[in-house]
């Protein structure tokens, strides 16, 4: 099974790069024939270039929720948000949306997708090191995206 993991978010922006990091961590652990590993600051449609030819992805990038804990580790499938029917702006599409008009334009999408969310804290001020609370998930996430691949055990939040 070809598989994508890949790390989204700024790699400048304090926690929006934790996804950067977790990839990082992640190169050079896995047959490069099977799984590609990358990071990118891609967003809305130009993530369906990165996605088509993968039967599986697996997405890591950070999250911010109104009742969230800093360095909660979400586990979601796209089905687990909603889609929104109408956006403001092309240049403002979800990774969601971006997903479902993949599919509803009939391109090859991946089979299985798997988001790994952070909660993360800071993703305004510059920085390239996350905030500590975040830093400290970081091996942990490592951890279940490589039992991910293994197909281990698959908890939907973690803390």
């Amino acid at each position: 099974m070809k598989t994508l993991i890949l790390g989204l978010g700024n790699p400048i922006l304090s926690d929006d790069s934790v996804g950067f990091h977790v990839v990082q961590a992640l190169v050079g652990r896995f047959d490069e024939q099977e799984v590609t590993v990358m990071e990118s600051d891609l967003g809305g449609l130009s993530l369906l270039d990165l996605l088509l030819g993968y039967d599986r992805v697996i997405i890591v990038d950070s999250i911010q929720t109104v009742k969230g804990k800093i360095g909660q580790i979400y586990r979601l499938k796209p089905e687990d948000f909603v889609i929104p029917r109408h956006t403001g702006s092309p240049h403002d599409v979800s990774l969601i949306a971006t997903l479902e008009l993949g599919k509803r334009l009939g391109l090859e999408m991946p089979k299985e997708i798997v988001i790994f969310a952070i909660e993360v804290q800071d993703v305004i001020n510059f920085g390239e090191k996350c905030t500590p609370e975040v830093e400290q998930v970081i091996p942990k996430v490592v951890a279940m995206v490589a039992s991910e691949l293994k197909g281990g055990e698959k908890p939907r939040t973690e803390e």
